[in-house]
């Protein structure tokens, strides 16, 4: 795990690349990789990579970054595992012709099996990354991010060229990098608590989805290509037994467990007594030799919003011997961090559970622990949340035969009642225009709400335009590659491209590494992933029990109360804590972003304040530290 920067002059511009140029940008990102740098720069001055190194794999010189092959025809700058590079390297090694600088580095197996194979040798990889690679030889750049969208990668085309990086603030170190609000994007943020790549909140920067590659030639020609979809490897489990669905779903995550323990440093787990977090523990434990050690969070005090969990990670921690420890967070925890959660995002998260995330990462850090597992996903692939049997009862009711005139008739009612801007006017809005009614895991506010929050400005910028447009690359993808599509199986991968990469991960990822810890996720192990999309969705949602066939599969493996209890999800008593010193902050902060911007009705935000709105407000808080930190 690192952190990766890098630039490409296109052969109609004059610019040359220094090394002090890479390294500026190589070195605001000294957190993602304490352990070493490395910069290089070509001869002409037309491309440059830099690296910063977090030691996991291979822990040698001959292993630093960026790496080239025996005849530095091609350069390397990765972050991420190549979980299966030992099996790679002997595929390799039988076909002859590769000679290795290393032991056992998964970065050099990248350069040999581009050798080997080309772009293709991309399907190989089982594991988290993100790739620049150049070829010398071709004069192309190559950036990958992996199939999940597990690792960032960022870039801008400008002034004659391309930079690239880990982080947002790697780019903005060019001194001709403009620092601008994308305004399409943050309509979209409003939406979904992040941005939809391949845009950011940065106009002119922009994020490679996952599951894609761009090449780059000398020209400027750029071309994409989505080189990983789920639905083209999947294999409907129709006529299999339920039994040997729920076996084979411990299987293949025993392996993805299994594969994220390669490490040549300590590893951990992020224990929160949950089921998707006990199952990482369970199979983590089997075949160790030494303890395992587990880290925790939870909140002093007592609050309606959220109710710690620790005794259930205790009762898992207990269960498989594992060395315990946890760290109770308050306020003041909040308030320390909320400058640093800015500067580590780069762009807003707007996710509290980043707070609890970075804190757990840092406690994991603090006890000698270098990479941990953590257990996003699962919920996304089994059913897992309760807001989802609401959304698909919902749509089931939606989609019940009836004229579409009655849909927009209870329109109408809704607004002449004055509830225009509710979530069921919103649901059946959606329906009315035959749109589906998920639009992601998460939502902040409705296209209404927008409406009354955004400035004059912008609202009527926006009066014709909403955030499906957003969806909508998403939703003909779907339309086009599943094998079933049904409501559910959109649920998945709606937040398999949206809300997992772009928020849920990255906030693992730039909280974890804020720290320099690794975050592994067995749980969006790619072979994980087509299996879990492969099963019927009948089996998901037998007899209306959440995560249903998961529960089947891990029943015994961890203890019956921690599968059947009811689930709470990883949260922040942030509504209790905006009537603390966070609220008194937020009024401040809001107030003063408004009167100096033209983005939000600040008579609208006051009101929001008012009524103690506290997730709502989090979110427009987010967006207004960020503007101060960035872009002001």
């Amino acid at each position: 795990m690192c952190g990766i920067t890098g630039a490409f002059c296109f052969n109609n511009n004059n610019f040359k690349i220094t090394e002090p140029y890479i390294t500026q940008m190589r070195d605001t990102m000294t957190h993602r990789g304490p352990d070493g740098a490395g910069t290089y720069v070509s001869n002409d001055g037309r491309v440059g990579l830099g690296h910063r190194r977090l030691s996991i794999i291979d822990l040698s010189d001959a292993a630093t970054q960026p790496m080239c092959n025996e005849d530095a025809t091609l350069w390397v700058s990765f972050n991420g595992e190549i979980y299966n590079h030992a099996e790679i390297r002997q595929e390799l090694n039988k076909l002859g012709g590769h000679q290795w600088k290393t032991d056992h580095s998964d970065t050099e197996i990248i350069l040999h099996a581009f050798e080997q194979w080309g772009i293709d040798c991309v399907h190989k990889f089982r594991g988290m990354f993100a790739i620049a690679l150049w070829d010398a030889k071709k004069r192309e750049l190559w950036l990958i991010r992996d199939r999940i969208g597990i690792k960032p990668l960022y870039y801008s085309v400008h002034n004659g060229r391309i930079t690239f990086a880990s982080e947002i603030k790697a780019l903005l170190q060019d001194t001709a990098q403009k620092r601008a609000v994308n305004e399409e994007a943050f309509y979209h943020y409003l939406s979904f608590l992040t941005t939809p790549a391949p845009n950011t909140l940065f106009d002119g920067i922009k994020k490679i989805p996952g599951g894609t590659w761009l090449r780059i030639k000398e020209n400027g020609d750029i071309r994409e290509n989505r080189y990983w979809d789920v639905w083209e490897h999947t294999t409907p489990l129709t006529g299999v037994s339920e039994a040997e669905i729920a076996e084979r779903i411990l299987a293949e995550l025993r392996t993805a467990v299994k594969l994220r323990k390669v490490s040549d440093v300590p590893v951990g787990v992020f224990l929160s007594g949950g089921i998707d977090s006990s199952t990482n523990a369970a199979l983590f434990s089997e075949g160790e030799g030494k303890t395992v050690k587990t880290f925790s969070i939870g909140y002093q005090g007592e609050y309606k919003s959220y109710q710690n969990e620790l005794h259930y990670a205790r009762q898992m921690a207990d269960e498989v011997s594992a060395e315990y420890h946890e760290r109770l967070l308050n306020i003041d925890d909040l308030m320390d961090f909320l400058p640093q959660m800015v500067h580590l995002q780069d762009e807003p998260i707007a996710d509290p559970v980043c707070v609890p995330v970075y804190y757990v990462s840092k406690l994991a850090r603090d006890n000698g622990v270098i990479v941990c597992q953590v257990g996003e996903g699962a919920d996304e692939l089994f059913w897992g949340y309760p807001g989802w049997k609401t959304a698909l009862n919902l749509q089931n009711y939606i989609n019940l035969p009836m004229p579409n005139f009655f849909k927009k008739l209870g329109l109408i009612g809704l607004q002449a009642i004055g509830k225009s801007h509710s979530s069921p006017y919103e649901w059946l809005r959606r329906g009315s225009l035959n749109q589906p009614i998920f639009w992601g895991g998460a939502e902040a506010f409705t296209e209404n709400q927008k409406q009354r929050l955004l400035s004059p400005r912008l609202r009527g910028h926006f009066s014709d335009y909403t955030s499906w447009e957003a969806l909508k690359p998403i939703r003909k993808r779907f339309e086009e590659k599943a094998w079933d599509t049904s409501h559910l199986n959109w649920m998945s991968y709606l937040d398999l491209n949206l809300r997992l990469p772009e928020l849920l991960l990255m906030r693992v990822d730039k909280m974890s590494m804020g720290v320099s810890l690794e975050g592994r996720v067995p749980f969006l192990d790619h072979k994980f992933v087509e299996l879990a999309m492969s099963i019927p969705t009948s089996l998901k949602t037998r007899n209306g029990t959440l995560k249903y066939i998961l529960k089947k599969s891990v029943r015994g493996l961890i203890p019956d109360e921690l599968i059947d209890r009811k689930k709470q999800g990883f949260g922040v008593p942030v509504y209790e804590w905006f009537f603390d010193k966070l609220g008194e902050q937020t009024r401040q902060e809001l107030s003063t972003f408004c009167d100096k911007t033209d983005f939000l009705d600040k008579a609208e935000v006051m009101r929001l304040i008012d009524l103690g709105k506290g997730p709502q407000v989090w979110y427009l808080l987010n967006f207004a530290l960020w503007w101060k930190e960035y872009v002001a």
